[in-house]
């Protein structure tokens, strides 16, 4: 397949062998750890509360359910922790594949079956990305396209930007050269079918960055201009109030 879609000659430009891995945030790394051992000992309280304390049989059980469930997921998510630690994502040259950790699974992409290209945020990603980030998120699709299901990381989910660009312009080669993309038989979503024929293209991160800082800075000088004029009438107001104040004791002092 990699021979009929691909273009050989970037083909041979790849690396010929070798894994590159892209380490989760360590933030992300920390909190996931955290966050288990709390829910664990929480879920140990439920269990011990009502094995002991709990004389209603209903009440007993579902506690200990609930109590049981918690301390699971808690083991399973502070496993998860060290192994996404070790790659998010990594690019396996040697197999030929793009490998990922989603939840609990690896998942492995052919070359041949991968696209690359510019993800978008869902909409509460989009919230917590206008209200509460500083900087900019950008997201990434790691497709199989002859598989439904698509995945995306991003740039917060991985141990740095500079990760995240690498990741970016090696998915986006991998992606021209092996040409999946091209396939008439691969898995096509809705905008596809509503845009069957148009080529818009995929986004320049640098762009993106770039218009990004362009909406800070001018968010920056609009807020320092407030201020500029908040402050020059604040002057004019104790201008004006000082300006009365020597009339007064002037009218005083005639008088």
């Amino acid at each position: 397949m990699a021979l009929d879609l691909g273009n050989k000659e970037l083909i041979e430009k790849l690396p010929k062998e070798g894994v590159h891995c892209y380490p989760a945030n360590p933030s992300k790394i920390s909190r996931n750890r955290i966050l288990s051992v709390i829910f664990f000992v929480i879920g140990l309280f439920l269990v011990f509360i009502g094995l002991l304390k709990v004389s209603d049989t209903i009440v007993k059980i579902g506690l200990m359910v609930i109590g049981g469930l918690s301390c699971l997921i808690s083991i399973l998510v502070f496993a998860q922790s060290f192994l996404i630690a070790k790659f998010r994502v990594a690019v396996d040259y040697n197999e030929k594949s793009v490998v990922l950790r989603y939840r609990y699974s690896k998942i492995s992409i052919p070359f041949e079956n991968f696209d690359g290209r510019d993800g978008t945020p869902d909409q509460a990603e989009a919230l917590i990305d206008k209200n509460f980030k500083k900087d900019a998120t950008f997201y990434l699709v790691l497709d199989d396209v002859f598989e439904d299901a698509c995945y995306q990381t991003s740039s917060s989910d991985l141990e740095s930007v500079d990760d995240f660009k690498q990741l970016r312009e090696e998915c986006f080669q991998i992606a021209e050269a092996y040409g999946a993309r091209n396939s008439t038989d691969k898995v096509k979503f809705y905008y596809e079918k509503d845009n069957e024929g148009k080529d818009e293209g995929s986004t320049d991160l640098d762009a993106l960055i770039e218009e990004t800082k362009a909406e800070k800075k001018a968010d920056e000088e609009a807020e320092a201009a407030k201020r500029a004029e908040e402050q020059a009438a604040r002057e004019a107001a104790e201008a004006v109030e000082a300006a009365a104040k020597e009339a007064e004791d002037a009218e005083e002092s005639d008088n």
